[in-house]
């Protein structure tokens, strides 16, 4: 599958995927507008845990529609809440984001949008031996979901947004030495709402349990305008290198699925 099949704009936006990724017209597609009324409680799950590898490198990259660190296969879990027994791994993680400030993030709350969203991206490894088939599978993945909204610089997340110049183009590739702990990524408080959704991206499988925490998570406005100097094109096509100014997915309708709440507001 070619990158530039889809994309963002009017031509290979959003609306047009179906047409390629006939899984993009399921009944069990992501984002969804959390409508909080909806909610029922999750009750006494237990608590969501993790521990992620600290010190190992990773790679930075540009794919042509977002920024994306890749975890190169070490060590990892999350288990607990809607996920049961099964232990995942995290991959990847990416980030989505808008034109201008207040508005990217591809879950909405109550109607609001917030200025990007944090994907940590991770893989049944209790069930399916690679990310591959278990992208397959309806309870093969499970991600991560963390709002942004415009405050504080990010420390930890400006280990990587100072790389982003040096990753401009589509196919660009930097590795990241800094040791990065991403459980820094998240939110102080781990409340957080869970559905059966799919990837936000083409093919749009719908294989993820989201677990999308409540707290938004500052960013600063230069960290977002950094993100939006980044390029949709390879370094070849010159004019056609647009800017990626926005790149998140509109939400759809949560149709019958069960929306749960955890923890407080």
């Amino acid at each position: 599958m070619a990158n530039n099949d889809w994309g963002y704009t009017c031509e290979n936006g959003p609306a047009t995927w179906i047409e390629k990724f006939p899984e993009a017209r399921g009944a069990r597609q992501s984002p969804v507008d959390i409508d909080t009324s909806r909610a029922s409680s999750g009750g006494c799950a237990p608590p969501l845990k993790w521990n992620y590898s600290v010190n190992h490198p990773r790679s930075v990259v540009n794919p042509g529609y977002c920024w994306r660190v890749d975890e190169n296969g070490y060590d990892s879990e999350l288990k607990g809440g809607p996920l049961g027994n099964d232990v995942y791994k995290l991959q990847q993680w990416h980030c989505h984001w808008g034109a201008v400030n207040g508005e990217g993030s591809e879950h909405t709350v109550d109607g609001r949008s917030f200025s990007g969203e944090l994907h940590l991206v991770h893989w049944n490894t209790t069930k399916y031996n690679s990310f591959a088939e278990a992208a397959g599978q309806p309870d093969g993945l499970a991600v991560l979901g963390v709002l942004l909204m415009v405050g504080g610089k990010h420390d930890e997340l400006d280990k990587v947004v100072k790389l982003l110049p040096f990753i401009t183009h589509k196919g660009d590739k930097v590795t990241l030495s800094d040791a990065l702990d991403p459980a820094k990524l998240l939110p102080r408080h781990i409340a957080y709402w869970t559905y059966p959704g799919s990837l936000t991206t083409p093919p749009c499988t719908e294989s993820v349990t989201w677990i999308l925490f409540k707290q938004p998570v500052q960013v600063s406005a230069e960290q977002l305008a950094l993100m939006r100097k980044l390029k949709c094109g390879e370094a070849s096509c010159g004019v056609e290198a647009m800017e990626l100014l926005y790149n998140y997915r509109p939400t759809l309708p949560l149709g019958n699925r069960e929306l749960r709440d955890y923890g407080g507001n």
